[in-house]
């Protein structure tokens, strides 16, 4: 097998047993660690996985051409290859895919409000009751805020509302911007807690409609529009902008009008906040059957390459924190839910959906886990002067909001 000598370089933690498609048993043994045992079905996947692994394991699994045996499951195997990682990255014909990779990520990443368009239907433009079923009931779809190891998926998305808004330092009567304002759960949060006067965007027709739907549910149209419109074509002055999970599709090549445009947007007083997954290594390349399957034109930053940008628009970054292990809890949460689900998932769908969604939900916390991916929070300014200069104030709003549960309609 082809595969065998990439194997035996992966491995140096736990034990994976391959079954090879003529049915020819390997096993490549590290230190003690967790054991699994895969099978091939196709003959072609002694090569596909020696010359690209990261992209031909998951769409083995998606085609059943892969299948994991003896009782064990999708984590098991993906838990076994993110703890010898390092490994795979050192293979010489991997390590120069991924350079290319990367020397790639800027085509990769090119979103001009057309492709962005695209790329967001691609994902977010899916059958609502999908999320429904895995999601928290504010179908908040991003990296929640697990103050203990026993807070639910609710309490956790409700401490990252409030976490947030103690950043912006919301008043009665502010004026906020939501850029990626999704099922418009923030938005409406805000415009509770605070009294504040919200408008969000979003490329999803189908999130857009939703968010619109509950603002008026919700007896806030007055004071909480949404809009299906690209953040560039954005008007107007704001006290608060606020975007959480949308700078990992804003592309390497567009950073910098990112930046630019919440300058122009932003009072001279004024916040802002971005909550973005990030990675603590240096630059790199999205992974390729995320990609391909999950979020095309994605990425994920490291600080290295927002900082510039942020400097050269001439704005402040007043506070940055990094939550690490946050994610891979609230994507466990969101696995667990989706596998109770599969079943009414697979009838809305089909089985190879249903495997697809389960690679991109395991592999997802695996990479919180052992592979460098983490969320940053950065908060910034137009001026030095903005927020407090100790950062008191944010335990001082979460403590006098704490309990309190605003969640929208």
């Amino acid at each position: 097998m082809l595969a065998s000598h990439l194997f035996r370089r992966l491995i140096t933690t736990g034990t994976l047993r391959v079954i090879d498609a003529k049915n020819k048993t390997h096993v490549f043994r590290g230190t003690d660690g967790p054991e699994v045992t895969i099978r091939l079905h196709d003959r072609a996947l002694h090569h596909r996985l020696l010359t690209n692994p990261k992209l031909y394991l998951g769409e083995a699994f998606m085609d059943g051409t892969l299948t994991i045996e003896n009782g064990g499951t999708l984590y098991d195997l993906l838990d076994l290859a993110g703890r010898n990682i390092a490994a795979l990255e050192r293979y010489p014909l991997l390590a120069l895919r991924d350079r290319l990779n990367r020397l790639a990520r800027s085509w990769q990443t090119y979103n001009p409000a057309s492709r962005a368009r695209r790329n967001v239907a691609h994902h977010y433009d899916l059958s609502g009751t999908l999320y429904d079923l895995f999601l928290d009931a504010d179908r908040q779809y991003s990296c929640a805020y697990f103050t203990s190891e026993e807070d639910s998926l609710e309490t956790a998305q409700n401490n990252k509302k409030l976490h947030i808004a103690a950043k912006l330092l919301l008043k009665p009567g502010h004026k906020v911007l939501d850029i990626g304002s999704g099922w418009g759960g923030l938005a409406l949060y805000l415009a509770k807690l605070a009294r504040a006067d919200v408008t969000g965007v979003t490329l999803s027709t189908e999130q857009h409609q939703i968010a619109e739907r509950r603002a008026k549910e919700a007896g806030l149209s007055d004071r909480v529009r949404f809009h299906l419109r690209d953040y560039r074509n954005v008007e107007g002055r704001f006290d608060r902008i606020v975007s959480v999970g949308m700078f990992e599709h804003v592309g390497t090549g567009h950073y910098r009008q990112f930046f630019q445009k919440v300058k122009e947007l932003l009072t001279d007083d004024g916040v802002a906040l971005l909550h973005s997954i990030g990675r603590m290594d240096p630059p790199g390349g999205t992974n390729p059957w995320l990609r391909k399957y999950i979020f095309p034109g994605g990425y994920t930053p490291a600080l290295s390459e927002v900082l510039p940008a942020v400097e050269e628009a001439g704005l402040w970054v007043t506070d940055i924190e990094i939550l690490r292990l946050h994610y891979a809890a609230t994507l466990r949460e969101w696995r667990r839910r989706f596998e109770a689900n599969r079943a009414r998932i697979q009838e809305i769908y089909d089985e190879r959906f249903c495997r697809m969604w389960e690679f991109y939900l395991v592999g997802c916390e695996i990479a919180f886990r052992y592979l460098g991916q983490m969320v940053f929070q950065m908060q910034i300014a137009r001026r030095q002067d903005a927020v407090p200069l100790t950062r008191d104030y944010i335990t001082e709003f979460e403590r006098a909001h704490a309990g309190r549960t605003v969640l929208a309609a």
